[in-house]
C-alpha cells in the first residue's frame, strides 16, 4: 500500500502536474516527498505569495492545475492575496497546507488556527484529507479545480495522516461531463437570425473562451465572418494581434474607452465569447443600450449584473459559437481600413514611437524579442499601458493578475512560465514598487536556472495612483519613493544587470539578455509623471 502523501503525488501527476511551489515547514515534509517521488518537482520561493503566482504561470503553459504547498499558521496567511487571485482569475489551483491532528490542536495552540475557515471565502472549496477516502478528496479536489468556474481548492492534510498508509479505492476516478451545447430552441434561432443580419457586428471574448478551447471559434468569427474583435487584457492573442480585424485588449484605460467604447455602443450585434467584466473598470458597466441585440455565450450563469444580454446560452463556449455559426456567410461590412483608423487613434494615445519613455520600451522589446516570447506583466500604469501596446500573437502569451490586480505577481509568473516551458523567451514587465515587493524571487531565478528577462518601469513613484491623488486634488502622499540600485542588485544575486535610458541602450541589453544562461534585470530609467495623458 502507499501512503497517503504517496497517493497524493500519484494522483496530481496522472492530472499532469509536473510543478509544486513553495516554502518547507515540518508539518508537509512527508506531503512534499510524496510529491517528489511521484515526479512532480517542487520549488522552493521566498515567499509563498509569489508561489501561487508560479503555479499559475506553470499553469498557462502546460494546462495542469498549480500546485501551491504551505505549511501551518503563516505560510496559510501568507497565500491568501494570491489564493483569491485564483479565485478572481479562473486559474485552478490546489492550495495544499500541512495541519497539527485534531487531538493534538485540542490542547495545543502554538501557529494553529482554523484553514478551512480563513480559506472558505477565497477558494471553490476546502477539504480535510484523510486516510480512508485521500483518492476519492483528491479527484474531488481536481475536478472542483478545473470544473467551471475553474478555481483554488484548499486541501488541508493532518501531519499523522500524511504518513499513513491508504488502502487502494474504487471507483474514485473522474467521469467528466460532457460540453453543454445550445439546445435548438427560439432562441438559438433567434440568435442565428441576428448574426445574419448584422452589418456592424462586433465580438468581445474573454477568458473563459480560453478555458473552453474556443480559440478556433473564435478566430473564424474574425477571419470568415469577418467581425471585428475586442478582448479583455487575458484574452490578448486569441486570435493574433496583428490580424487587420482585431482591435485589441480592453480593461482599464480611460483614454481606450473613449475610442472602443463608442464603436461597441454603435454595433448592430454585440456576441459576448466567455467574456467575464471582472476585468474591466466600472466604466464598462452596462455601456450597450437596454434594447441592445446583445449574445451572451458563457460558462456560468450571470451574477455579476455589470451588464445583461438580449440572450444568454450557459455552456461551453466553443460549441456554443460553433452551434451560432454552423452555416452562416459573411454579412459583416466592416473593412480592415476601418478597423485600422480604431487602431491608429489608440495608438496616437498610447505614443508607441516616442523618442524614450515607458511606451517606446515596449516598442523596443516587442521588436527585439522573439515572437514566441512569453511574457508576464505586474500591476499599475506600465500593465495599463503595456496591454495596449504589446502585441499578442497567440493566447496564454501574456499573464496578468487581471480580476484582482494584485502587485508582485509578473516575477514570479515569469518564472514559473519559465519552468514550465524552458524552451520559450520570457519577458517579465514590472514597476519598480512591484518588484521590490519581490526582489527575493530574483534568487528564485537564480536556483531555478530560469533565464527571464526582467524589465523594470523606473520611476520612482506609485505613478496610477499619483495620477489619481492629482486628479481628485488630492496632495502628493505615500506615492514616491527612492531609487534602487536594481541593476546592481541583479549582478549581486547572480544574474545580469542593465541600467538603460534610451532606445539604443535597451536594445543592446536584450540582446545581451538573450545568449544570456542566467536571469537578467534591465533598469529602465523614467522621468515622472511618463504615463500623463496615456492611461
Amino acid at each position: 500500500m502507499s501512503t497517503v502523501s504517496q497517493i497524493i503525488g500519484q494522483r496530481l501527476h496522472a492530472a499532469g502536474c509536473r510543478h509544486a511551489f513553495g516554502i518547507p515547514g515540518g508539518e508537509v515534509l512527508s506531503v512534499m516527498k510524496g510529491l517528489d517521488e511521484a515526479g512532480v518537482n517542487f520549488t522552493l520561493v521566498k515567499h509563498e505569495n509569489s508561489g501561487g503566482f508560479m503555479a499559475e504561470g506553470a499553469f498557462h503553459r502546460d494546462g495542469a492545475p498549480g500546485v501551491l504547498v504551505a505549511t501551518l499558521g503563516p505560510g496559510v496567511a501568507n497565500a491568501v492575496n494570491v489564493v483569491a487571485n485564483a479565485l478572481q482569475d479562473r486559474v485552478p489551483m490546489l492550495f495544499i497546507t500541512g495541519c497539527v491532528d485534531e487531538d493534538e490542536a485540542a490542547t495545543y495552540t502554538h501557529q494553529v488556527f482554523d484553514h478551512a475557515a480563513l480559506m472558505r471565502p477565497i477558494t471553490k472549496a476546502s477539504l480535510r484529507v484523510t486516510a480512508g477516502a485521500v483518492e476519492a478528496i483528491i479527484d474531488k479536489a481536481l475536478a472542483i479545480a478545473t470544473d467551471d468556474p475553474p478555481g483554488p481548492v484548499h486541501l488541508d492534510v493532518p501531519i499523522s495522516v500524511a504518513v499513513q498508509e491508504a488502502p487502494p479505492a474504487r471507483g474514485t476516478r473522474r467521469s467528466k461531463p460532457a460540453p453543454a451545447a445550445p439546445a435548438p430552441t427560439r432562441e438559438l434561432e433567434t440568435a442565428r437570425a441576428w448574426l445574419a443580419q448584422a452589418r456592424r457586428p462586433v465580438v468581445i471574448a474573454g477568458v473563459e473562451a480560453l478555458h473552453h478551447h474556443a480559440e478556433a471559434e473564435v478566430r473564424a468569427l474574425v477571419e470568415e465572418l469577418r467581425i471585428p474583435l475586442v478582448t479583455t487584457y487575458k484574452a490578448k492573442g486569441i486570435v493574433d494581434e496583428r490580424h487587420e480585424l482585431v482591435i485589441g485588449g480592453m480593461g482599464l484605460s480611460p483614454q481606450a474607452d473613449k475610442i472602443v467604447l463608442p464603436v461597441i455602443r454603435d454595433a448592430d450585434l454585440i456576441i459576448l465569447a466567455g467574456y467575464d467584466p471582472i476585468e474591466m473598470r466600472a466604466g464598462w458597466r452596462n455601456i450597450w443600450a437596454d434594447d441592445a441585440r446583445v449574445i451572451d455565450i458563457a460558462a456560468t450563469r450571470n451574477t455579476h449584473y455589470m451588464h445583461q444580454s438580449a440572450l444568454s446560452f450557459v455552456g461551453s463556449v466553443k460549441h456554443g459559437l460553433q452551434a451560432l455559426t454552423q452555416g452562416q456567410r459573411p454579412a459583416s461590412q466592416w473593412t480592415g481600413n476601418e478597423v485600422s483608423e480604431i487602431r491608429q487613434a489608440l495608438a496616437r494615445v498610447y505614443r508607441a514611437d516616442e523618442e524614450w519613455g515607458p511606451a517606446a520600451i515596449v516598442d523596443v522589446a516587442r521588436a527585439e524579442l522573439p515572437d514566441d516570447t512569453l511574457a508576464s506583466v505586474d500591476s499599475g500604469a506600465h500593465r495599463i499601458l503595456l496591454s495596449q501596446v504589446w502585441n499578442c500573437y497567440e493566447p496564454r502569451s501574456l499573464m496578468q493578475s487581471s480580476g484582482l490586480c494584485t502587485m508582485g505577481c509578473s516575477l514570479p509568473l515569469g518564472i514559473g512560465a519559465k519552468l514550465a516551458d524552458p524552451t520559450r523567451p520570457v519577458a517579465v514587465f514590472t514597476g519598480d514598487a512591484c518588484l521590490e515587493m519581490t526582489l527575493g524571487e530574483l534568487a528564485t531565478a537564480r536556483d531555478a536556472a530560469t533565464p527571464v528577462i526582467v524589465f523594470v518601469f523606473a520611476d520612482e513613484s506609485l505613478s496610477l495612483i499619483e495620477i489619481k491623488q492629482r486628479a481628485n486634488g488630492h496632495p502628493n502622499l505615500g506615492v514616491d519613493f527612492a531609487g534602487t540600485d536594481f541593476a546592481g542588485i541583479a549582478r549581486a544575486m547572480g544574474g545580469q544587470g542593465f541600467d538603460v535610458r534610451s532606445r539604443v541602450e535597451l536594445a543592446t541589453a536584450i540582446r545581451q539578455a538573450l545568449a544570456s544562461s542566467s536571469f537578467s534585470l534591465i533598469s529602465c530609467r523614467l522621468p515622472r509623471k511618463a504615463y500623463d495623458g496615456r492611461i
